[in-house]
């Protein structure tokens, strides 16, 4: 990378540029408190095949400083991103790239007319547009009233640092006091992040505050909305302490080439992932350039289209529900449906994922359908290879795809074992394998649903083969939400008790004639619509345990009864075990 200096107005601006000539020209812009270093990981690894321009913000790094606050106005950062185009890239256009408030005034080039016919897409990081925001949270106090007040006090919880920035003294004092020099410190304990403190820190921090007076308030008063037509790929981190995610809601309204996407991370994204920002703004910079699409970008506008402040908490996010024909599965599919998710419905049994899939569609979602064998882990990674090329990247899986066995131990034979482990258990495994190792290599905070029993916990005459791949799902689900937890990746295991959902009608019971199957069926399907909870309720807890991240959620009484039971009286347990309530 080659330096260069840049006079603009009353500045000098200092940056670097390089890659290969003839490249498609990305142009970084950091935010506050940084420099232009803030980029060096994501510029090692896009100069390899793109022409790469960075420069320090007038009062960061070696860049001058305005004499005066009005001298951070959006307007004079627009005046030095026209400069360092009309020296660095005087001929085509470029693809602008901006975190924090780097982002915020890429948002402004692309409506400023100096700068907005010179930019060819533009990809967003942790900063909002000043005039879409405010404008948004004016339009909602209006139609919503009292209604709109949750989410902007988050919002304004978040922002805590903007009014403080703008009382007067109190800002430098704490950044001269000793702020500055705990900066690495605490960019370690907000996102994990290894730096080393930078000699000009005081000085570009104590500089940005201007940033914030110069324009926060000028903006809140007077938004400017305008349509922008620059395609835009929005990345909103999953665990951004300081800019949440209804921010960017209702952008859709202005900015109609939208692709937004959730990366698992925090709000430091350039240094705490490098490599995952810049193979985002690579697919991206080639699908503009080229006009080639792939399953993953198609699945951002979906999620722009979809993620209003009127649309479900699930819109734009994709959920793939195994076992969706009919009971559990298909209740679930319509939840998740009816909260905005677009839905991948596998099943053995075609048609009967075909009629779930076309009532999800009623509801108004995207509905895509595959026959699976769960148990094939050939099939199941035929399943994931299609969804990563057609429709996208999974966010969450329900792996809820299950056989009915019961009967005796010993009359269990080696066959009926590996049936039943082969569904129960292995078809768990490779929904949970092959769908989470996706959304960990993408960043992509999702869930992972694995439907076991209150079997699980449960000993019971005639259910040894049943309840052992049940308890198997409930550990293995254990350990996964475990090993995940650092990914921003939640792992649920349901418990479902006595539930109406048509598997006794096809539970095997071992050792039994086909006479007596039969009768043993239909006993056992009595007493569970005697019951009366249905498949609804399951997929309710199942719901609930997304959003509010349960570890485990238990569905019926007798399920949180035996659990109760199990922990205070195991001698209780083993006796009611031994009991006979097998289907005569």
């Amino acid at each position: 990378m080659m330096p260069f200096h840049v006079a603009s107005g009353e500045v000098t601006l200092h940056g670097h540029a390089g890659g290969p000539e003839g490249a498609p020209t990305v142009v970084l812009i950091h935010g506050y408190p940084d420099d232009s270093t803030v980029w060096d990981g994501v510029v090692a690894d896009l100069a390899a095949d793109h022409r790469v321009i960075t420069y320090d913000v007038r009062g960061a790094g070696e860049s001058t400083a305005p004499a005066s606050t009005r001298g951070y106005h959006l307007d004079r950062l627009m005046a030095d991103l026209a400069s360092v185009l009309d020296q660095e890239a005087p001929a085509g256009k470029v693809h602008l790239v901006g975190h924090d408030w780097g982002s915020i005034q890429g948002w402004q080039a692309l409506v400023d007319p100096r700068t907005r016919q010179r930019i060819a897409s533009y990809t967003s990081v942790s900063g909002p547009s000043l005039d879409l925001a405010f404008g948004a949270m004016s339009d909602r106090l209006r139609a919503q009233k009292l209604g709109a007040l949750p989410p902007m006090l988050n919002q304004l919880m978040r922002s805590w640092y903007v009014m403080a920035f703008h009382v007067p003294a109190f800002a430098p004092l704490v950044w001269r006091a000793g702020a500055a020099r705990l900066w690495p410190r605490l960019l370690k304990r907000t996102d994990g992040i290894e730096i080393e403190a930078r000699p000009g820190q005081l000085r570009d921090s104590l500089n940005g505050i201007n940033l914030y007076r110069a324009n926060f308030r000028e903006r809140m008063m007077h938004p400017k909305r305008q349509r922008i037509e620059v395609p835009v790929q929005l990345l909103v981190p999953a665990d951004d302490p300081f800019v949440g995610p209804a921010v960017f809601d209702d952008l859709c309204d202005y900015v109609p080439h939208l692709m937004r996407e959730e990366v698992a991370s925090g709000h430091w994204l350039p240094l705490r992932d490098p490599a995952l920002l810049a193979g985002r703004i690579r697919r991206f910079v080639t699908h503009v350039e080229t006009g080639v699409d792939d399953a993953a970008l198609a699945q951002g506008r979906r999620r722009a289209a979809r993620h209003r402040g009127d649309a479900g908490p699930f819109a734009g996010r994709l959920a793939l529900i195994t076992g969706a024909g009919s009971g559990i599965g298909r209740a679930t599919a319509l939840a998740l449906a009816e909260k905005g998710a677009d839905v991948v419905v596998t099943d053995i049994d075609l048609e009967a994922a075909e009629r779930t899939a076309t009532l999800a569609r009623l509801i108004g979602v995207d509905a895509h359908v595959r026959q699976v064998d769960v148990a094939d882990l050939t099939a199941m990674e035929a399943l994931a290879a299609f969804i990563d090329e057609k429709v996208g990247i999974v966010d969450i899986v329900v792996n809820n795809a299950g056989i009915g066995m019961a009967g005796d131990f010993l009359d269990t034979t080696e066959e009926d074992w590996r049936r039943v482990l082969n569904v129960n258990l292995w078809g768990v495994i490779h929904g949970a394998r092959l769908f989470a190792k996706r959304m960990v290599a993408a960043r992509v905070p999702g869930h992972v649903v694995n439907v076991a029993s209150a079997a699980a916990y449960t000993p019971a005459r005639g259910m040894s083969a049943y309840a052992a791949t049940k308890a198997a799902v409930m550990m293995m689900s254990a350990c996964l939400r475990a090993e995940l937890s650092g990914q921003g990746i939640g792992v649920s295991t349901i418990c479902p008790g006595l539930i109406d959902t048509g598997i006794t009608d096809r539970t095997r019971f071992v050792g039994a004639s086909e006479d007596e199957q039969a009768r043993k069926r239909a006993s056992a399907s009595r007493l569970y619509a005697r019951r009366a909870l249905t498949a609804e309720a399951v997929a309710a807890d199942i719901v609930a345990a997304i959003e509010e991240d349960r570890a485990v959620a238990r569905t019926g009484m007798e399920a949180v009864a035996f659990d109760l039971i199990g922990r205070v009286s195991p001698g209780l347990m083993r006796m009611i075990a031994r009991a006979d309530l097998m289907p005569k």
